[in-house]
């Protein structure tokens, strides 16, 4: 329930929401909405969240401007934004790192509810899980949003396709269910054992593998900011542009990738 905000910012919220779904765009509400949804913890929020893939962006911020909404685009790289007065909604179809964009998933495997009064849908449990996964940044960390997710939700996660989305990163997802078996003891077992043994077993296999042969710091995958020094001071290559140049090349028909295997080059 909303208890912060005035009624002229929700009535903003309501409007953008209503405005995307007469006009037939595809989005999904995200941010502290889709946490309460799955978890029923209410947190304020300072703006919408729309998800939305890139070309439904370009047509929603469109949309607004056409009817009145001061907006700005491509900020960052991978958000739109729109003000209804001081009032702010977030168009996002990407991420900081580049890594979790918007893809056909999110929509097929989104959920129904109910936000500020309003019949839409709010993104999957497991994509919501994979794109906070990476926000490690010293303002702002989302852990305990991701342990709370997987106590409300782990039972029905897609485990095979939340695999698949952290297979080039499967440490990180490591990371987190470690963090969950540490917060919730009794609860284990929302993490299917298959899950928790495949990934020990990479990471027993990581050590034997050793170090990559390449000096790479993948830590701008997680914070951009917080990494900066490793790249600019301290020698490394930039992990997040090799991880880009990967990305790229897997999606290229005429360029294979470098085959890193799952526990990096060597």
């Amino acid at each position: 329930m909303e208890v912060r905000r005035s009624v002229a910012e929700l009535g903003a919220r309501t409007y953008a929401i209503q405005l995307l779904s007469d006009a037939g765009i595809p989005f999904l509400v995200g941010g502290a909405y889709a946490f309460a949804h799955y978890t029923g913890i209410y947190r304020d929020t300072k703006d919408l969240d729309l998800f939305l893939r890139r070309a439904d962006g370009d047509r929603a911020l469109e949309l607004l401007a056409r009817n009145e909404w001061r907006t700005e685009s491509e900020v960052h790289g991978w958000l739109h934004k729109a003000f209804w007065e001081d009032f702010l909604v977030d168009l996002i179809y990407g991420s900081g790192n580049g890594l979790t964009t918007i893809d056909e998933a999110w929509f097929q495997h989104a959920v129904p509810a109910q936000v500020l009064g309003c019949p839409c849908r709010v993104p999957p449990a497991e994509e919501i899980f994979w794109s906070k996964a990476f926000v490690l940044e010293r303002e702002r960390f989302d852990g305990h949003e991701l342990t709370h997710l997987l106590l409300k939700t782990g039972a029905t996660f897609d485990w095979p396709r939340l695999m698949r989305r952290f297979e080039r990163y499967w440490e990180v997802l490591l990371s987190h269910l470690l963090f969950f078996r540490f917060a919730y003891p009794s609860d284990r077992d929302i993490v299917p054992s298959w899950v928790m043994r495949e990934l020990l077993a990479r990471a027993d296999a990581s050590v034997d593998a050793g170090n990559w042969s390449e000096r790479i710091c993948r830590g701008r995958l997680l914070s951009p900011v917080s990494y900066r020094v490793d790249i600019d001071e301290w020698g490394y290559a930039d992990g997040g542009a090799w991880d880009a140049r990967q990305r790229q090349r897997e999606d290229s028909p005429r360029e294979a990738p470098e085959a890193p295997g799952p526990h990096g080059p060597h």
